[in-house]
């Protein structure tokens, strides 16, 4: 039975329930006047008339109670119908469409706001989606690119000898270089996205001065002095990952700084908190684009010239590992330049923060199952670079045991 036929059968309950008592208390004071008045031979007759009359009355307020209903149920139920009707035509090429519930702000607006708001959340997952998959496509044909121009020019020389050729080798090596950056970068994005499936304890004053540690001499090749201040911080969650967010933040640090300029590295306890904090120095950020910096290959500068070193991931893996252990990010631009990056862990992560891999863009995937998430697409792209890959290493062992110099 349909959700009109039971209002339906509601509503007629309800008005023949109400129609017969106003009957009832007619037919009764009726009786009564009628017995007062009319002797007892023609009161019965009367009566006997009277009482067809309330059965037709009732019969005819039952079948008016029923049309009501039906009536009263449509108009009721008209906002779920709209709903339902724009559900079923809404895909990944018109989420720009809307409901639009007309009407008083009662329980069925309300609903369809919050569908209009949900519609919303999927039009802007989409298109940081579709960004994202653009953006990884460029990112990764860059250096392919770069890697089969070189050899093709070299190849094309008649006249290259053994050092154009190792030159050339050399230049390829750094292309290649820079993809493993960028795929180790994705499948770390990956892994972050991919949640916490183990909780261990782990130290962050021991993690970061691992990392302070590590970065060291990049921090002297930039000129830049690391400074860290580490008191004991207890958290429950991935040390990996961890220490990956860590490294992000003091390599952002560092990479975005200035010639003398300084980082700072702290860790600290509160009440139900852990905090690691990385400040630097450097250019001075605007406040609008502080959100900007935390999305996947996006760069102050630019949003898709990469120098080899800044990949515009660090910032996106650091967001992604702190979502999946329900930490809060904090971020300040000072005047005087530079960011001030604060991670607070919970003491006990939030329930939804432990997932599995399975879990992740479940919405996403119920809506439209082609659509791919991070997690997904990282395999997807190693599967396509790895064939290029492969004939890029032919070429550069050839290119090494000069093979190619003798052709």
């Amino acid at each position: 039975m349909t959700l009109r036929l039971r209002l339906t059968l509601f509503y007629t309950l309800l008005f023949g329930a109400c129609g017969a008592l106003l009957l009832g208390i007619s037919s009764w004071i009726v009786h009564r006047q009628v017995n007062r008045t009319l002797p007892p031979g023609y009161a019965e007759r009367a009566l006997a008339q009277l009482d067809a009359q309330y059965w037709l009355a009732g019969a005819g307020v039952l079948v008016i109670a029923v049309a009501l209903g039906y009536v009263v149920a449509g108009r009721a139920l008209r906002p779920v119908r709209t709903i339902t009707d724009k559900a079923r035509t809404i895909s990944a090429h018109n989420l720009h469409e809307r409901v639009n519930v007309q009407g008083p702000a009662d329980d069925l607006k309300v609903l369809g706001d919050t569908f209009d708001e949900l519609l919303d959340r999927l039009e802007d997952s989409f298109t940081h989606q579709r960004q994202f998959i653009a953006n990884v496509s460029h990112e990764l044909r860059s250096p392919l690119t770069r890697a089969r121009t070189i050899t093709e020019v070299v190849l094309s020389d008649p006249d290259a000898g053994a050092e154009d050729l190792r030159a050339a080798h050399q230049r390829v090596l750094v292309a290649e270089a820079q993809q493993e950056r960028l795929i180790d970068a994705l499948l770390s994005l990956a892994r972050g996205q991919a949640g916490v499936q183990h909780l261990r304890r782990a130290e962050l004053a021991d993690v970061a001065a691992h990392v302070v540690e590590s970065r060291q001499d990049e921090a002297d090749r930039c000129g830049v002095t690391v400074t860290a201040s580490l008191a004991p911080a207890v958290v429950d969650g991935d040390p990996k990952l961890i220490e990956r967010l860590i490294t992000n933040l003091v390599d952002n640090a560092i990479q975005h700084n200035t010639a003398g300029g300084r980082v700072d590295a702290g860790t600290r306890a509160g009440s139900d908190r852990a905090v690691v904090e990385v400040a630097n120095t450097g250019p001075a950020v605007a406040a609008d684009a502080i959100q900007r910096i935390y999305q996947p290959f996006r760069r102050l500068a630019t949003d898709r010239t990469s120098d080899g070193r800044n990949l515009g991931l660090g910032l996106s893996i650091v967001q992604a590992i702190a979502d999946t252990h329900g930490a809060d990010i904090t971020t300040q631009a000072p005047a005087t330049g530079g960011l001030r990056i604060q991670v607070s862990f919970r003491n006990e992560p939030r329930p939804d923060a432990v997932l599995n891999h399975n879990s992740i863009n479940s919405v996403e995937m119920l809506v439209k199952p082609s659509v791919i998430c991070h997690a997904c697409l990282v395999p997807t792209a190693t599967r396509l670079v790895a064939r290029r890959y492969m004939d890029l290493k032919l070429i550069c062992g050839a290119m090494c045991h000069g093979d190619l110099g003798s052709r």
